[in-house]
């Protein structure tokens, strides 16, 4: 909850002038997605229209349609030509008591809506320091995907944010992202087979600047990042980019 509308076009506006200077070689293997505040999403849409620069919506709402005051849906979203939607997000957990079972509710609802998901697991300070991480990481999977059949689980992005590095400027260790985006990779592994777990994406989040990108990207198993408060400042996001980029053509 950051941009006015105007603050969000200067943006997105840099953004893609940035990326229109690279060439389709060099973006072969990378994406890029922004997900605006819901007032901005239609406008940042029509400005990302003619780039390689994707879309997608920071929350939705377990229902399609209903007396829902002040709620967006994933219909809503799919009529914007939303391509992402962020779910499960730690702030949504924390301060909005969001459970699993109510994400649940909208991962289904966004496939449905061909949305992609991007489920964001992760762990408190608490709950890492008593040795329960992949205790907590197995709870939120178990709960968040129960009902949902192999081949879309595949469509699913996961985006690993330690809740205690979020916002704080304190990003988790190289080895202790590194043990999770593992445990992570055979979780999906061992419930839905080798064939599934390998399409799914495996993000990071968790204060992730451009920094320390490079050596977040080049970690095992970390396929990409969940970028927060260095999304909002034009420079250190398109860093960040080009870091990516830089790594995708090793």
């Amino acid at each position: 909850m950051n941009n006015t509308l105007s603050m969000a076009e200067e943006l997105i506006s840099g953004i893609v002038d940035s990326i229109s200077k690279k060439t389709k070689e060099e973006l072969t293997n990378v994406k890029i997605l922004v997900c605006p505040e819901f007032i901005n999403l239609h406008k940042v849409k029509l400005i990302a229209n003619d780039s390689s620069i994707f879309v997608g919506a920071q929350n939705c709402y377990s229902e399609l349609k209903g007396a829902y005051t002040g709620e967006i849906s994933p219909n809503m979203l799919k009529s914007l030509d939303c391509q992402y939607c962020i779910v499960g997000h730690s702030e949504r957990r924390t301060i909005f008591k969001e459970n699993d079972d109510f994400i649940n509710s909208k991962i289904k609802l966004l496939l449905d809506a061909d949305i992609v998901p991007i489920l964001c697991v992760g762990e408190t300070l608490e709950q890492r320091q008593s040795g329960n991480t992949f205790k907590i990481l197995k709870e939120q999977l178990d709960g968040s995907l129960i009902g949902i059949e192999k081949h879309n689980v595949a469509k699913i992005v996961v985006a690993y944010e330690p809740v205690w590095a979020i916002g704080t400027g304190i990003a988790a260790t190289t080895k202790e992202i590194e043990e999770a985006h593992n445990w992570l990779r055979d979780y999906f592994t061992t419930n839905y087979e080798e064939f599934i777990s390998n399409q799914i994406y495996l993000l990071y989040g968790g204060s992730l600047t451009e920094k320390n990108a490079e050596e977040t990207f080049e970690i095992n198993n970390v396929n990409g990042g969940l970028i927060g408060g260095a999304s909002l400042v034009r420079e250190k996001f398109i860093s960040i980019i080009n870091t990516a980029i830089k790594i995708s053509n090793k």
